[in-house]
């Protein structure tokens, strides 16, 4: 690995030519040297902002060394040391095959945009929200995710005395050519125990963080730049069915399709894979695979072709002209006119006027645990999670709700403490030391789907020790297919989103009049721009409402009037039909999962549910801008 990055990686992903110093070839490809970073620098001799030398990258990425490890040899020979002695004061710790980790961040598209079709000061705005966010996230990783194992089989489990060191680099441009902002951080995988001694970084603990640590960089890069520029975001659907991404709101989207000549590409040839995976058949005649796509074949389908359509990298350029040809490009080709690119920023401030205008950013805790809760119960096979995927998930609701402004310091755990003390019950059975951790806790929901019923059915209580947890994955009926569409399984998210709003749903019906407004303005909070004064209409023609007393597995009468103001999932086609497909496979899902609740009901009977915090509303307001630090802080 060290030898790739120090080749590629650290020229800007070009070819570094042979016998050329590091410093000469970063000059020459136009892109900046690398940076430290961490609080784990001070005891390595290092300081933040400190420019990587090579043979610092060679010592401390390429041998596990200190990074000055040529030094403090030279010095202890000239002290009388023996070489192996002097070569022993450089080492940090035991040799390991690990030295340091990638983890690699990437502003929102239309970040980017703004950043490459813009003027100085903007893009100056979006690296500085961009450094921010990577700070932070890399303090909550020091603080969060980052643990030592010690003892006879790492039993045991420690923090860093001092934090993590690393280096950052940054690059300018995707494989296609098209801006792409974004920087590579290497995190040495060295780190100082608590007892003095040098220890490495547990990599397995570390990756079980990064979905939470990139929602959370997601979240704050476009926080910090929305405020710095006075933007606004709003979510963009990318792929029908799945989860929407937040963007800045009034950049017109084919300036997106502009850039992603590489997800075109992509998109085509898995269509072509999709179409072999369903008609593939073996020697006997017989299908190979299943009829339809399920959610894990199209994720293993689209790495295929993401492989297949790789191009060879170019030979990187200075990022001044690079924005010369990127704006000439944009005008040319992408179909938008030129005094729009030329004045991008000021369309986004008006597109961002609008909404704040609009829409009151009111943060329910307790609401914003439901949904978390839904979300997160859905999403993961079986219903069982653990902290870090409430956590991620709430910084992608705040994220969604917020619409760009910054947040008060830790809401995000707020959230996740209310959604765990309400919702969720511990389920956990651990049977070594690291079970007892409170990350590695095992949870599910609380409740069950079959609350929402009118024809509430009890399980069988026979044999409850037997029965499998709650299955919420599970796959609902597919939808009728079109002409030469490939049979799709319904994505996981889709059947999330329904969850959420049947749980919001079942809320307002039997909240009190105080809470009215607050339930309304933290829905309307979630909703697009142009979705938000929404028109009274009738009944869809042809369409029956049902009967008073009639019987069926959901509310339809109010998930129709969800998928008629289309709070949050403007693009998800949930159809009459497919809400009572969806309905039927939850119930099922719901019998199983209260058969399970039977189960851990006894741990709770001493407390009993825990209800939110009258203080758990709260309406919030803007920062001042700075830098966030630490949890604090909390892609």
């Amino acid at each position: 690995m060290y030898r790739y990055y120090l080749r590629q990686v650290l020229v800007g992903d070009g070819r570094r030519p042979a016998r050329t110093s590091l410093r000469r070839a970063q000059e020459e490809a136009g892109v900046p040297g690398g940076r430290w970073m961490g609080r784990g620098l001070a005891v390595l001799g290092l300081a933040a902002g400190d420019v990587v030398t090579e043979a610092q990258m060679r010592n401390l990425f390429g041998e596990g060394r200190h990074p000055h490890a040529d030094r403090i040899e030279a010095d202890r020979i000239a002290a009388g040391k023996k070489p192996v002695a002097a070569r022993r004061a450089g080492a940090l710790g035991r040799r390991v095959k690990v030295t340091g980790f990638d983890l690699t961040f990437r502003p929102q598209p239309t970040l980017t945009l703004l950043w490459a079709l813009g003027d100085e000061e903007t893009r100056r705005a979006v690296e500085a929200a961009h450094e921010r966010a990577i700070a932070a996230v890399l303090a909550w990783i020091e603080d969060e995710a980052a643990i030592i194992r010690v003892g006879a089989q790492g039993v045991y489990k420690v923090r860093p005395l001092h934090g993590l060191a690393a280096a950052r680099f940054r690059h300018y441009e995707a494989r296609s050519g098209m801006p792409l902002l974004h920087d590579h951080l290497l995190v040495s995988a060295k780190a100082l125990r608590p007892d003095g001694k040098w220890g490495s970084v547990h990599s397995e603990v570390l990756y079980e963080h990064v979905v939470a640590a990139s929602a959370l960089y997601n979240e704050l890069v476009m926080a910090e730049a929305c405020e710095a520029l006075g933007l606004a975001s709003e979510p963009r659907t990318v792929t029908a069915g799945r989860r929407p991404v937040m963007d800045v709101a009034g950049v017109p989207h084919e300036l997106i399709r502009w850039t992603s000549r590489r997800s075109d590409q992509i998109a085509a040839c898995r269509a072509e894979l999709e179409h072999e995976y369903v008609t593939a058949i073996d020697d006997d005649g017989e299908p190979r695979f299943l009829p339809v796509v399920s959610e894990r074949a199209r994720t293993k389908l689209n790495r295929m072709a993401a492989r297949k359509t790789r191009p060879p990298k170019q030979k990187a350029r200075p990022l001044a002209q690079l924005r010369a040809w990127w704006k000439a490009s944009a005008i040319l080709t992408s179909g938008v006119a030129a005094d729009v690119i030329t004045s991008l920023l000021e369309h986004a401030r008006a597109a961002a006027a609008a909404i704040r205008a609009r829409v009151a950013a009111v943060i329910d805790v307790a609401l914003a645990a439901v949904d978390v809760a839904a979300v997160v119960f859905v999403m993961n096979g079986g219903g069982r999670f653990h902290r870090r995927h409430l956590l991620a998930e709430a910084r992608r609701h705040l994220a969604l709700v917020l619409r760009g402004r910054r947040r008060e310091p830790g809401l995000d755990e707020q959230i996740v403490d209310a959604a765990l003390t309400t919702y969720c019950v511990d389920i956990s059975e651990p049977k070594s030391l690291r079970g007892l951790l409170p990350a590695y806790r095992l949870y599910t929901a609380r409740w069950s789907l079959a609350d929402l019923t009118s024809d509430r059915r009890r399980p069988p209580t026979t044999a409850w020790d037997r029965q499998p947890l709650a299955d919420a994955g599970a796959p609902a009926t597919p939808r009728p297919l079109g002409p030469g569409e490939i049979p799709r399984v319904p994505l996981q998210y889709e059947r999330a989103v329904l969850a959420g709003a049947a749980l919001r749903e079942k809320l307002t019906t039997v909240a009190t009049r105080g809470r009215a407004y607050d339930i309304v303005a933290h829905q309307q909070a979630a909703m697009p721009e142009q979705l938000l004064a929404p028109s009274a209409a009738g009944p869809e023609p042809g369409r029956q409402e049902p009967e008073p007393g009639r019987q069926e597995a959901l509310d339809l009468t109010a998930l129709r009037a969800l998928r008629e103001s289309r709070t949050d999932v403007e693009a998800l086609d949930l159809t009459a039909e497919t809400l009572r497909q969806l309905g039927d496979a939850f119930t099922a899902a719901a019998d199983r999962a209260r058969t399970m609740m039977d189960r851990y009901a006894l741990r709770d009977d001493a407390e009993g549910p825990h209800p939110a915090r009258a203080g758990d509303q709260q309406a919030h307001r803007p920062q001042e801008p700075g830098p966030h630090h630490g949890r604090e802080a909390g892609h």
